[in-house]
């Protein structure tokens, strides 16, 4: 089968575009025949070091993916062949405290694709039954790809994790990267007030035709200070970031009394200062969060089944161009997600 997959760490030379085994489909698991996958910061971070990450190369890229049902055992009576499906890339062991008590995302020994075993940058992909989910028919295959890490991802962040209130102001960092922007949806759903930053004006007025309240371009502006000014003087009652150091001490400055961060990425740096006096004098709360549980992958789908959620797709590159597309997210140029077509 064709793949995009890593031989080694360092820049998009280390990504070939070649034939790979095709994955055997243990007792279990289903085979799907992928059409569209998303790229992730994290596809970068594999790419550049995968540091800290266990893996073997070579390695298929790619978290998340949507594709047709291929082949699945007798045992299966939930998916048919054919059947369109979107992948949640969390392989869990389903036996540790964490998976017991709810909370699969926490497992102990979650394998994740693209990161600790291939991933969805394949023509096909054999996975546990219970990792996959029909997909709602008026979505686009890279619409519904996008679903399994992006706005599951940002669903956490929003609503399990910072518990977001229609009476609440949320600041969003970094408007036009894929999270971010499902945060915005996410947040205009529950009926907060949205304040969003970029460095970019046009990304600003697209946010804007979003549903975004208020933009504030980082780079001209100092954001904690405007972000006083919307909101006089109070501050916003939540963070949704996932910059890391660069926006750190403006995010902590823009927060009332009380308040909540929650992070899922350090793409500017992970050793930001502390501020600690800030957080303890202000009772701050600081939330780490990544991914999310099968069960709040469904609650997304639901709102999007309703037709109330849509991911926005920025571009749309075949398997083969590869390299522009990680160019592309590297840049940080695009407003929404890129996606690979898989033919």
């Amino acid at each position: 089968m064709k793949a995009a997959f890593i031989t080694g760490h360092g820049g998009n030379e280390v990504v070939s575009v070649g034939e790979r085994p095709l994955p055997p489909r243990p007792p279990g698991e289903v085979r799907v025949r992928l059409r569209a996958a998303t790229l992730n910061q994290v596809d970068l971070y594999m790419r550049n070091s995968g540091a800290g990450i266990r893996h073997q190369l070579p390695q298929i890229m790619g978290l998340d993916g949507c594709g047709v049902v291929e082949e699945v055992g007798p045992e299966e009576t939930r998916l048919q062949p054919g059947q369109r499906v979107l992948v949640y890339p969390g392989i869990t062991c389903g036996r540790c405290e964490f998976c017991l008590a709810g909370q699969p995302v926490l497992c102990a020994s979650m394998s994740l694709l693209g990161e600790h075993r291939d991933g969805t940058f394949a023509q096909y992909l054999s996975v546990p039954a219970a990792n996959l989910f029909p997909v709602p028919e008026h979505l686009g295959d890279a619409e519904a790809a996008a679903l399994g890490v992006n706005h599951l991802t940002a669903w956490r962040m929003v609503n399990t994790q910072a518990r977001l209130q229609p009476h609440e102001t949320v600041l969003i960092f970094g408007i036009g990267g894929g999270v971010s922007l499902a945060a915005l949806q996410l947040a205009r759903l529950v009926g907060a007030r949205t304040v969003v930053t970029s460095r970019d004006d046009l990304k600003l007025q697209r946010a804007l035709a979003l549903g975004a309240h208020h933009a504030i371009n980082s780079q001209r502006d100092d954001v904690a200070r405007q972000v006083m000014a919307l909101t006089g003087g109070r501050g916003v009652d939540v963070v949704i970031e996932n910059v890391g150091a660069a926006v750190w001490d403006s995010a902590l400055r823009s927060l009332v009394r009380g308040g909540r961060i929650v992070t899922c990425g350090a793409t500017t740096g992970d050793q930001p200062p502390a501020d600690l006096r800030r957080v303890f004098i202000r009772q701050l709360q600081v939330l780490g969060s990544t991914l999310g549980n099968p069960g709040e992958l469904a609650q997304v789908l639901a709102l999007c089944q309703r037709g109330l959620l849509r991911p926005v797709i920025d571009s749309v590159y075949p398997l083969d161009e590869v390299h522009a597309a990680l160019t592309r997210l590297e840049s940080g140029a695009q407003f929404g997600k890129i996606a690979l077509h898989i033919d």
